[in-house]
């Protein structure tokens, strides 16, 4: 089910649109049937391109069912204390909601709490929760401890969530509140992203931040991640670097600003199996993640990320052009604009200044939302997309 768009700008409040149970990729788009009954200009002969099977990652379930890695947490006080500049930014620390993904053993959260912030600290693990709560004591911030995994909650592919599970009910509880978009950041989470899980927990991130949903319900969450050297070469890359650009780079890139803070190795985080015990090796290294080192990235989303063209009420179609696009990333835009709409596409070239034999892969990811934009904002036809139904089109 698509989630409310709360608290959005006032320009978001589009008219009601029909959106029928056939209407997979919203209003505006027709099947192959509906389309080939009403055209006469020739488009008879246009058809979708099947996405790669590799492309199709994003839309297996995501689902993690038990811990079979071990996790990492901040084993360095230096590096603490780093974090809490990042975190803080030399403002009001009691003002700020700090979201702590996993603490473990509690050395972050310590020194969150020693700078005078206000914690939520979401821990999966029993045997860490008594050491955080004891943390509460002789100390200027304020912190609260929820037993569940952050990365778990608000499941896409469950009718019914589980109390625990729900980011609304937990953030009620809490007493958090919504704030609208345009405003400041509301809450700050801090995690570094399981190496296992990491493309899924991306992809699932990017779905509820377009369509507001789970912790974006709040109102402009800003993520500051560990992530993986190849996670974060994908995520930054550009046409600069053909071999790296995909659709994650496109999608994460339109949505957020995204900033490197620094690269920290290895040896700066400790390993704890699920059971919350250390592990280590004869020789005092980790035994089962790699060895790699870690890249901590900012990732707050755009201001002006929603407009009357890109709302959390047609977003799955600005994520069916990229991934079209990128299906046959070196073919002439146009042929993908043919495939796609209905829409003259030698105008909405024109209008976005792009020449019809630039490909996906040339393509900036700004160009690809003014690309959405400027065939949504047409007038040239009553639909404007085309798509032939087939379960990876449906939205998690």
């Amino acid at each position: 089910m698509r989630g409310p768009a709360i608290r959005l700008p006032p320009r978001l409040a589009l008219s009601a649109l029909a959106r029928g149970p056939s209407c997979i990729l919203g209003s505006g788009a027709a099947t192959r049937k509906d389309w080939q009954a009403r055209s006469r200009r020739g488009y008879s002969d246009f058809y979708m391109q099947p996405l790669p099977d590799s492309d199709l990652e994003e839309s297996s379930p995501w689902t993690i069912r038990n811990r079979s890695e071990p996790t990492r947490h901040i084993a360095c006080k230096k590096l603490a204390r780093y974090l809490v500049r990042d975190l803080l930014e030399h403002q009001n620390p009691s003002r700020q909601i700090i979201v702590e993904c996993k603490p473990g053993p509690g050395i972050l959260t310590g020194a969150l709490l020693k700078a005078g912030a206000r914690v939520v600290a979401f821990e999966s693990e029993k045997s860490f929760i008594p050491h955080l709560e004891s943390l509460r004591r002789n100390v200027d911030g304020e912190l609260q401890v929820v037993h569940c995994d952050f990365f778990k909650m608000d499941p896409r592919y469950q009718e019914v969530v589980r109390p625990h599970l729900s980011s609304q009910a937990i953030f009620q509880n809490l007493g958090i509140k919504a704030v609208p978009w345009p405003a400041g950041v509301p809450i700050k989470v801090f995690g570094i992203l399981p190496h296992k899980y990491e493309r899924r927990i991306l992809w699932k991130l990017l779905f509820d931040l377009y369509s507001c949903v789970s912790i974006y319900r709040y109102g402009r969450v800003e993520l500051n991640v560990f992530v993986s050297e190849k996670e974060f070469q994908k995520l930054i890359a550009t046409p600069k670097r053909p071999d790296l650009y995909q659709v994650l780079s496109v999608l994460w890139q339109v949505a957020c600003e995204i900033k490197f803070l620094h690269m920290e190795p290895w040896s700066s985080f400790s390993v704890h199996t699920e059971n919350g015990h250390l592990e280590k090796s004869k020789h005092g290294e980790s035994l089962n993640l790699p060895k790699q080192n870690l890249y901590l990235l900012r990732m707050t989303p755009r201001r002006t990320l929603f407009t009357e063209n890109l709302s959390p009420l047609n977003y799955d179609i600005f994520f069916h052009l990229v991934k079209h696009c990128f299906g046959k990333r070196n073919a002439p835009i146009i042929r993908h604009l043919r495939s796609l709409s209905t829409v003259d596409p030698i105008n909405i070239l024109r209008q976005i200044r792009k020449n019809p034999g630039d490909t996906a892969a040339r393509m900036y990811p700004q160009d690809f939302k003014r690309l959405f934009e400027a065939i949504e904002q047409s007038e040239d036809s009553v639909f404007k997309w085309i798509y032939d139904y087939c379960p990876e089109d449906m939205e998690i």
